[in-house]
């Protein structure tokens, strides 16, 4: 257990406190909240990275940190009527999709893709949306959907990031037990 670790712990644990400081009816606070957990963020990383402090469980437990949050803002957003429950939908299915897919492939041995600068942008775009949202904002909406679709993008460039990652095995496609004339 190192400090970034710790943050990354810290930031499951801000979890239930921005869920109950929203349905307190703190919405601004709980942004608050919301943002104080992206800086553990960025925080946790700079300190693995500088320090050389980064682990396994570091790269595994920081993305389910920051999806979980995701999830847990979109869903607060989503009950209050905040936002539409289609873009909340799109939304979780890429959150549940990411994580799903990396916990599948990783305890089957598959390399996973590293967070890199265009899922960075994509999570600082979507705190963007959230802090429009929150601030009722006009074009929170729309600038919301504009993200959904960035982040749509952002995932296609992770998928075929995963298949160069991990290409597939050529022995598979071989026709076994067959000897030319």
């Amino acid at each position: 257990m190192n400090v970034p670790n710790l943050l990354t712990l810290l930031r499951f644990a801000l979890i239930p406190v921005y869920i109950l400081v929203f349905f307190s009816g703190y919405v601004k606070l709980a942004f608050l909240v919301l943002l104080v957990a992206g800086l553990t963020d960025i925080l946790d990383g700079y300190i693995a990275r500088s320090r050389g402090m980064a682990t396994q469980i570091g790269a595994m437990l920081d993305p389910l940190a920051d999806k979980s949050m995701m999830i847990a803002a979109v869903l607060s957003l989503l009950i209050s009527g905040m936002i539409p429950w289609q873009a909340a939908g799109m939304m979780f299915i890429r959150e549940l999709g990411m994580i799903s897919g990396s916990a599948y492939f990783h305890f089957r041995g598959k390399k996973t893709v590293p967070a890199n600068l265009m899922g960075k942008l994509t999570t600082v775009l979507y705190y963007i949306a959230i802090l429009l949202i929150v601030f009722q904002a006009n074009y929170g909406i729309a600038y919301l959907w504009f993200v959904i679709f960035f982040s749509s993008v952002t995932t296609v460039i992770y998928i075929f990031q995963f298949k160069a990652m991990n290409p597939d095995d050529p022995e598979k496609f071989a026709i076994k037990g067959k000897e030319h004339i």
